[in-house]
């Protein structure tokens, strides 16, 4: 809990750290779980002092070319490079938007709302704009809500429909999976290329007025909204 709080990770991310042997209290690698610890100690991550600072919630509208994941050397752009202004705490990404992904993407220090949020037993609502390589007919969004199976399980759509009456190659798409990339993948196992993925709302909280590559901080009303789990 010390070290989702402090910025580094979600809970079960600190988990694989710890058993990692990369977090040391006092100058000792602890490689056990529940090793308790007080706000006096000097707990580190690879030789970095680590402390719980206050908590950040932002919200961003990602553009297309900016990958989610903040451990990877190679990545040219990193979403972090577009909230660098948004404050000094060190936050990170709740779940994962593909490069090729835009849309609504949260950003916190708070490990244990990103546990809950990315966590499958919450069941959190995502909603995705899919544009589509040809038209998607009334049977295989039919389909798409009965269940696609990926990696030995069923994937089921919650609601599915025509956002444009006259545009059958645009779907919107409102799912609770977690898996990674599953919008994308079961529209590929049913034959079809995305040409466009969007994400318009995540656990209720929408872009709505935050123009693509911008960020704003989550409002009190939402941060209590998100932390008793009305969004779901």
């Amino acid at each position: 809990k010390f070290i989702a709080n402090s910025g580094v990770c979600a809970r079960r991310e600190a988990d694989e750290l710890i058993r990692d042997g990369h977090i040391s209290v006092n100058g000792r690698k602890v490689t056990d779980m529940g090793v308790k610890v007080r706000l006096t100690d000097n707990v580190t991550y690879n030789g970095k002092s680590l402390s719980p600072g206050k908590k950040v919630y932002v919200l961003l509208n990602k553009p297309k070319g900016y990958v989610t994941t903040v451990s990877d050397p190679h990545a040219e752009k990193t979403v972090l490079d577009l909230v660098r202004n948004a404050t000094s705490e060190r936050i990170y990404p709740v779940g994962r938007l593909d490069k090729a992904t835009t849309g609504v993407l949260l950003l916190t220090n708070d490990g244990d709302l990103a546990g809950k949020l990315t966590h499958p037993r919450y069941r959190i609502s995502k909603v995705y704009h899919v544009f589509a390589d040809k038209p998607v007919t009334r049977s295989e969004m039919e389909a798409i809500v009965a269940g696609v199976e990926l990696d030995g399980e069923i994937i089921s759509a919650d609601a599915i429909s025509y956002p444009d009456p006259d545009d059958h190659t645009q779907v919107g798409l409102e799912i609770h999976s977690g898996q990674n990339r599953v919008v994308r993948r079961i529209f590929e196992k049913l034959g079809f290329r995305i040409r466009k993925l969007d994400r318009v709302s995540f656990a209720g909280l929408t872009k709505k007025n935050l123009q693509r590559g911008h960020w704003r901080h989550l409002t009190p009303k939402e941060i209590s909204m998100l932390k008793r789990g009305v969004f779901r």
